[in-house]
């Protein structure tokens, strides 16, 4: 392809199929970490946020910020009819 890391205007399709990615990635992840937190710690979480902070009060994450910017970023996948949101959210996602 030789594109490097992001395609410099990649069509509508390649970025939209990237922010889906990411937005189902992240969700696995925030629910399999509500399922753990949950299963062996007894603690009920009912969103993103506030099952990452969970997550470092277990010592599971060290560092959450990272994890708390991409929350903020999923809540805005919604957004993406918006071509700067879109395309902002397109160029923060690592490939």
């Amino acid at each position: 392809m030789g594109e490097g890391k992001y395609a410099a205007d990649p069509s509508d399709e390649r970025r939209d199929a990237a922010i889906q990615r990411f937005e189902y990635s992240f969700e696995a992840v925030w629910k399999a970490s509500q399922l753990y937190l949950a299963e062996n710690e007894a603690m009920t979480v009912g969103s993103p946020k506030g099952c990452i902070r969970a997550c470092r009060e277990v010592g599971l994450l060290n560092e959450p910020e990272t994890a708390l910017k991409m929350a903020e970023a999923q809540s805005l996948t919604t957004h993406t009819y918006n071509e700067e949101v879109a395309r902002s959210l397109y160029e923060n996602l690592p490939m």
